[in-house]
């Protein structure tokens, strides 16, 4: 069988596209290798999606997911893309589990949190070290953490954290948060939660389990070690497009014009994996609408 749309990706991006393509009677089938909802499910709180003054990540998910299948839209899940032949009007989708013929493609397969690099980040991973407030925030009740970034995630997560733990670290390479406003005054008025400035992770040290960092002041170049149970690291995004053979900029999110249209024709973009000034669920909704509209828009001229 050849599908008229294959969407690569299941978060909000994805989902609104899979409404839009089967609102258009299309013959769509969307991909996703981890759970249904992307990275909001492990979201605490949402408070600027319109229509809820307050919701959980994964709750808001779930509606988007009831949404998709009640319009019919095709969910497979555990099939990992590994390349996308083109092949003209038919591109063929490598996945762990087979090949797929369709004709055309919107690829909303988001990001996964960047690594750090520190010294002892990798090895400590899972003991200690982690990527997911949301995830592993249970396992530290009443003890101490460090939260690396001052963007939204990592100020948001701390924040999320102040709920099980005793203190908060939050340590930024700057002398001002990135967060929006709005979050960072939650922060700064939490009792729970504290700044180390201008400064870097250089070390997590521990034998078995995360016992203290090694910060170095930029301003100075001096260090110190903090005491700590945990260290969260929130310092930017990795997308997930390595399977996809498109015009990309250096760090690998593709680039696409306003119609969500890639440098391959029938192969659309939408979500956090593109080039994008904002990346929020927001932008990931209105990304997979118009990536459905323009890939129904490609089908009627084929």
């Amino acid at each position: 069988m050849v599908y008229d749309i294959v969407i690569i990706g299941g978060g909000p991006a994805g989902l609104t596209a899979g409404i839009y393509v089967k609102r258009a009677m299309l013959n769509a089938v969307l991909l996703e290798k981890m759970g249904i909802g992307g990275q909001i499910i492990v979201t605490d709180k949402v408070e600027n999606f319109p229509g809820f003054l307050e919701i959980s990540g994964a709750d808001l998910a779930a509606k988007f997911e009831e949404q998709a299948r009640k319009f019919g839209l095709e969910m497979k899940g555990m099939a990992e893309v590994d390349s996308i032949e083109d092949k003209g009007n038919i591109k063929i989708i490598k996945t762990t589990e087979g090949d797929i013929e369709t004709k055309s493609v919107i690829i909303a397969s988001g990001t996964t949190p960047k690594r750090l690099g520190a010294k002892g980040e990798v090895e400590l991973t899972g003991r200690g070290v982690s990527y997911c407030a949301t995830c592993d925030g249970f396992f530290f009740k009443e003890k101490e953490v460090v939260v690396i970034g001052g963007g939204d995630s990592a100020i948001t997560e701390a924040i999320y954290l102040t709920k099980m733990a005793k203190k908060v670290t939050v340590v930024h390479r700057r002398n001002e948060l990135r967060a929006e406003k709005i979050n960072q005054e939650h922060a700064f008025s939490n009792p729970k939660i504290s700044f180390i400035w201008d400064s870097v992770l250089e070390e997590i040290v521990g034998k078995n389990v995360v016992e203290k960092v090694v910060l170095k002041n930029l301003k100075t170049n001096v260090t110190s070690e903090v005491k700590t149970d945990g260290v969260f690291i929130y310092v930017g995004l990795i997308p997930n497009t390595k399977f996809a053979d498109v015009k990309k900029d250096e760090r690998g999110f593709i680039i696409a014009n306003a119609k969500m249209e890639t440098s391959v024709k029938g192969i659309f973009v939408a979500g956090d994996c593109r080039v994008t000034p904002l990346r929020q669920i927001t932008t990931a909704v209105g990304d997979g609408a118009i990536a459905a509209v323009s890939a129904e828009r490609y089908l009627e001229e084929l």
